[in-house]
């Protein structure tokens, strides 16, 4: 269903298979007499994934679907599962921004992108993934669209206005406009829009850009809908609690990613990331997790690359994303120690190398999926701390579940350092999980840390 020819379903239809949804995602509760929300959990699959940022026209000199495919195995072997495509939509050339335009201004939410291929790649990719055991998820810009699209000529009532009634471009973004969800059309339109992508093309969810900035209620209608066909994964780009109460299983970790650069300017001490953790932990959030990551395509684009940002600690730093509660997020190039600022709206490929930071990740990955206190948010262990002697130096942590316990400490000064363990309940024999030595904690033995480094125990 959902070809281009039927493709203007009657909103009376989508409204039908939201309610269909949405009604299994509810009961009666006997103890209180009121319906309680039984909300969708994350598919099974996404609960101790691995997610992969794929930005398709600087992966290779070729820039196409193609030329990624033939990378998939490869990312495969490094532990990936979940594929994250940047927006594969043909990009508006109104208004455009640099030679080939971002990404982000969607000029047909149906089609893809010429510069990376056809539809019939795309599906080839898709085929490609599922067969390897990975999953597709691609960015859907919901709040604007390209100057060009023909929504904006055939609808231009579905577009927010200025008080004079011009069309008006978000925080100045001005190769786009800006969507008015007050309209139930655009609503209807939207919602049959990444059902097609869902149904026709078989991805498994979506990454939704600025997702804060269109309202919970359109995303929650959205998910009943995509439901309705199969299991979706759903990551947000924002840190808005309302939005994971049911419309999506992930969002950003931007308050982590920006306390870990303070941190390693120096601007914050260790106390910062603590007190992240235990706020997060308290949120109580039980069927969402948050994506943590050290770069992105904002990030690296225009902030710096992670050796800008981190320095000698980058590794340290792309490892706490692994081990610290929530998923872990690798962009394209970075598994290779990518050291440029991408383009963004020029062609600027990849430099791929031979890179230590490669076999790390794949460490990293692997040490994830073997061990069950290490799943995604509250679906592993909570982060519980360990008291040392050198906090100030040493991050220090437990995560625990269903009997798997692990260890972690890191040293995010450029010194070496050498601390106690002062709960006696920490002391037995354990092994490093990165390298396999054995490694014992009691009240007599100091354990050693060179700068930056880490360890990740689990106890024998």
């Amino acid at each position: 269903m959902f070809k281009n020819d039927q493709f203007r379903m009657s909103a009376l239809v989508v409204m039908l298979l939201a309610v269909f949804a949405a009604c299994n995602q509810s009961a009666k509760t006997e103890n209180s007499g009121e319906t309680e929300t039984v909300l969708t959990a994350p598919p099974e699959w996404a609960r101790n994934s691995v997610i992969y940022e794929v930005n398709l026209r600087q992966y290779s000199d070729e820039g196409s679907i193609q030329a990624f495919i033939k990378e998939m195995p490869r990312l495969k072997e490094l532990g990936v599962d979940i594929l994250w495509l940047m927006p594969v939509h043909p990009i508006g050339e109104k208004n455009r921004k640099g030679t080939l335009g971002s990404y982000y201004s969607v000029r047909d939410y149906l089609d893809v992108n010429p510069e990376f291929g056809t539809k019939e790649d795309f599906k080839q990719l898709v085929d490609e993934a599922h067969k390897l055991g990975m999953y597709v998820i691609i960015d859907w810009v919901a709040n604007h669209t390209a100057w060009d699209n023909k929504m904006l000529e055939e609808h231009p009532e579905w577009y927010t206005k200025d008080s004079l009634g011009n069309m008006i471009a978000p925080f100045g973004w001005s190769d786009v406009a800006e969507l008015d969800y007050d309209k139930q059309a655009l609503r209807d339109y939207m919602i049959q829009a990444l059902m097609y992508w869902v149904d026709d093309m078989d991805i498994d969810g979506f990454r939704c850009d600025v997702a804060g900035m269109v309202p919970t209620d359109f995303w929650e209608a959205a998910r009943d809908s995509l439901e309705s066909i199969k299991p979706v994964f759903m990551l947000a780009e924002a840190e808005q609690a309302d939005l994971l109460e049911k419309a999506f299983d992930a969002d950003y970790a931007w308050n982590l990613m920006h306390i870990m650069n303070q941190n390693a300017a120096g601007a914050q001490n260790l106390d910062s990331i603590r007190n992240y953790f235990e706020k997060q932990k308290n949120l109580g959030e039980e069927r969402a997790f948050k994506m943590n990551f050290t770069t992105n395509h904002d990030e690296n684009s225009w902030n710096g690359t992670v050796f800008e940002r981190y320095g000698d600690a980058y590794e340290t730093y792309g490892a706490l994303t692994f081990i610290a509660p929530g998923m872990p997020l690798i962009y394209s190039g970075q598994e290779v120690g990518n050291a440029k600022r991408l383009e963004f709206f020029e062609k600027d490929p990849i430099e791929w190398q031979d890179h230590e930071i490669a076999a790390v990740y794949k460490k990293l990955a692997q040490i994830k999926k073997e061990n069950p206190a290490l799943a995604n948010g509250a679906y592993g262990g909570l982060m519980e701390f360990i008291p040392i002697s050198q906090p100030d130096e040493v991050l220090a942590f437990e995560r625990t579940k269903d009997g798997n316990s692990i260890l972690a400490f890191f040293n995010f000064s450029n010194q070496d350092v050498s601390f106690m363990v002062e709960d006696k309940a920490f002391n037995g024999a354990y092994e490093s999980l990165m390298d396999g030595n054995d490694i014992n904690i009691d009240a007599a033995t100091a354990i050693g840390l060179p700068p930056y480094g880490y360890f990740i125990l689990r106890k024998k």
